[in-house]
């Protein structure tokens, strides 16, 4: 099996971790430790408005944020992104120390400083470019509710609630990811109204030089 993404670029699973050999769901209890984290966490941030955005706007202008659309970092320290502002990430994650904090508690809150100080990328900086491939659909995910009250802290963010348009939804299953966890590596997925996937690995998610 390949490498998906489910909801938001950034993060990829093994499809084995997540569906048996009927293309099914496993329960949420047979997944890994980590696999089931970033799910779970993944279910909290989709919809979410654009970290740099909200820096931008704030709460009283936050209905001008753009949903993100991209998770980068470990579960509840994430950044998350338009496709606007991913390069601004990028650029502050491999030129302005970035990655030296990878893994850590500051790395979110470093990025923000970083950003509402006015930190920008250059015009015309290397960014990502996504490949769109036809979305392919999931089956329903497993039943959570167990799971829910012994991860109740992933499931609570401080990031404000959304009436935005919606996230992009990914797509498309692939064998083809050398599974190393770059951005750079991802396949993207067309828009889409179901849950769908794309490319991502279970390490963790940060991006490469």
């Amino acid at each position: 099996m390949g490498k998906v993404s489910i909801g938001l670029y950034g993060w990829r699973f093994d499809e084995s971790e997540l569906f048996d050999e009927d293309d099914d769901w496993r329960s949420l209890d047979a997944m890994t430790p980590d696999t089931r984290k970033r799910l779970l966490r993944l279910q909290t941030v989709i919809g979410k408005p654009c970290d740099a955005c909200y820096l931008i706007h704030g709460e009283t202008n936050k209905e001008a944020c753009n949903a993100a659309e991209v998770v980068y970092g470990e579960p509840m320290e994430e950044v998350v992104l338009c496709t606007d502002h991913e390069t601004d990430f990028l650029f502050w994650f491999r030129e302005r120390g970035g990655e030296s904090i990878a893994g850590e508690e500051t790395f979110r809150d470093a990025f923000h400083e970083w950003f509402d100080d006015g930190g920008r990328a250059p015009d015309g900086y290397e960014g990502i470019e996504h490949v769109a491939e036809a979305p392919g659909a999931l089956p329903e995910p497993p039943e959570p509710e167990e799971v829910y009250e012994r991860e109740e802290e992933l499931l609570s963010d401080i990031r404000p609630e959304f009436e935005g348009d919606g996230v992009r939804k990914v797509g498309t299953r692939t064998d083809e990811d050398d599974g190393d966890g770059e951005p750079g590596d991802e396949q993207s997925g067309e828009t889409d109204d179901e849950l769908s996937t794309d490319d991502l690995d279970l390490e963790r998610e940060y991006p490469g030089p």
